[in-house]
């Protein structure tokens, strides 16, 4: 693997309070963000991704759920009734829609959608502390301990990343979406790893759509036309790029890759595709409610959309920072009833049962993973749980993972894995797999060194419906 020397980078994002400048787009073809250089060309670079390490997948798309802060296993998915008092917690089990297996009371909705899910309650990693380094492990397969800090140029390359160079998206679409924030490591620190492009670079850095959706006045006017831009200047200029492209490099390859990019800019710019998808208004307010009017809930309405119009990888990160929702160190039990679960009930529940409704569900993956569980005994700091790497679980429906499947066991505490211990890389490289892409594939830097798609885990076949070559 590539040294991780500290080299804090600087994250591309998509700033919603900067409209597209006329003589931006003119100049660059672009959505440019001030201050950073980089541009919507650099982003749709994606595109000339290759097909190599691919596979006929089992799934087209994938919406990350990541639960950002280490959601409490033993309150949600792993429940201990019959554990001594201090570990059990203040919840009850209620029977779910699977038989003989049972979740929290304050997930009614998500219990009555467990026949569709598969759950592993085995999961285990090395890192207890950093909440960086566990959700970059989490999320790229990764795991190289306790080693915080931000994000590196060094970094693996998130899911989305990884899947814009491989399997990329038609070129009115954004391949990779995050949303509703860039998490931080801490309020005010720097932002946590595994959600950017890494050593693949900042064109395959992801769209941050950092407003919230549930605001009456949500939309993202980088990709809306300026008032006084028509379509047939925009047309135009068009044109302009394509027969001027030769002025940009004198090679002819180079000129030509600049001016595709531009074009695929405006097409976006464009798109109505594009355009609807960030159109929550219509969607019924039945729909709305249902998912839960709230930032979380409408970003997970908003990730359907998205995929509807043709987007491949949507990532929701629980959380403006890494303390602020599911690193519930106090008011644990208080923190999960009053409003952590009900919104996650509401809006995975609705979204699975949606995408189920839309004929989707089928080659989509709703993954709902999280950095780490929570400890065994509850502390005395207002009836807190502290962080616990060494057995947690997640929970993964549709786009080829056996529907009904509870897999994995921990033992009669929660404290570690009795039965078929799993690391985040082996969830990830099921996903892959599922994705059609295979895990053990190499992806490359700009100075052509490989890199395994996934540093370390195997593909869990018992996971997936049906093996794929």
């Amino acid at each position: 693997m590539a040294d991780t020397k500290p080299n804090r980078l600087m994250p591309w994002t998509w700033l919603n309070d900067v409209p597209v400048s006329r003589r931006k787009l003119l100049q660059m073809g672009s959505l440019g963000v001030a201050g950073m250089g980089l541009t919507l060309p650099h982003l749709l670079a994606s595109e000339s991704a290759g097909s190599k390490g691919t596979s006929q997948p089992l799934a087209d798309n994938c919406i990350l759920l990541f639960l950002n802060g280490g959601a409490s296993h033993l309150d949600m998915w792993d429940m201990k009734p019959n554990a001594p008092d201090g570990i059990r917690g203040e919840f009850q089990p209620i029977a779910t829609s699977l038989p003989d297996y049972q979740m929290c009371e304050h997930l009614p909705r998500l219990a009555r959608q467990v026949h569709r899910a598969t759950v592993v309650r085995s999961m285990n990693h090395t890192v207890n502390n950093s909440h960086a380094a566990a959700v970059y492990a989490s999320l790229t397969g990764h795991d190289r301990g306790e080693q915080g800090g931000g994000t590196k140029p060094t970094d693996h390359p998130a899911l989305g990343s990884i899947m814009a160079r491989l399997r990329p998206t038609a070129a009115n679409v954004v391949p990779h979406v995050c949303l509703p924030y860039i998490t931080k490591e801490g309020a005010g620190g720097p932002p946590q790893p595994g959600f950017f492009g890494g050593i693949l670079g900042h064109s395959f850095d992801p769209l941050f759509v950092l407003k919230d959706p549930n605001a009456p006045d949500f939309r993202v006017p980088e990709l809306t036309l300026q008032n006084e831009v028509t379509s047939d200047r925009l047309a135009a200029r068009r044109r302009l790029f394509e027969n001027a492209g030769v002025a940009f490099d004198s090679s002819p390859s180079a000129s030509i890759e600049m001016t595709r990019m531009q074009s695929r800019a405006l097409d976006l710019l464009t798109s109505e595709q594009t355009q609807r998808a960030f159109r929550l208004t219509e969607e019924s307010d039945a729909t709305r409610e249902s998912y839960g009017r709230n930032i979380y809930g409408q970003s997970t309405l908003l990730a359907r959309r998205l995929l509807e119009a043709g987007t491949r990888i949507v990532t929701i990160s629980w959380a403006p920072d890494a303390n602020a929702t599911w690193d519930t160190h106090s008011n644990n039990f208080k923190t999960l009833k009053s409003t952590l679960l009900p919104q996650f009930d509401s809006a995975c529940s609705s979204l699975i049962a949606d995408l189920a409704e839309r004929g989707m569900l089928e080659r989509t993956i709703v993954a709902v993973l999280g950095d780490f569980g929570r400890t065994p005994r509850i502390n005395a700091n207002g009836a807190g749980r502290d962080h616990w790497n060494f057995c947690y679980s997640v929970m993964l429906v549709g786009g080829g993972f056996q529907p009904g499947l509870i897999y994995g066991s921990s033992d009669s505490t929660g404290a570690f894995p009795a039965s078929h211990p799993l690391i985040p890389g082996d969830i990830i490289s099921t996903i892959y797999t599922a994705l059609g892409v295979d895990h053990a594939s190499h992806i490359y830097d700009p100075f052509q060194r490989p890199f395994r798609v996934v540093p370390a885990g195997e593909v869990v076949d018992d996971l997936l419906c049906r093996r794929v070559s």
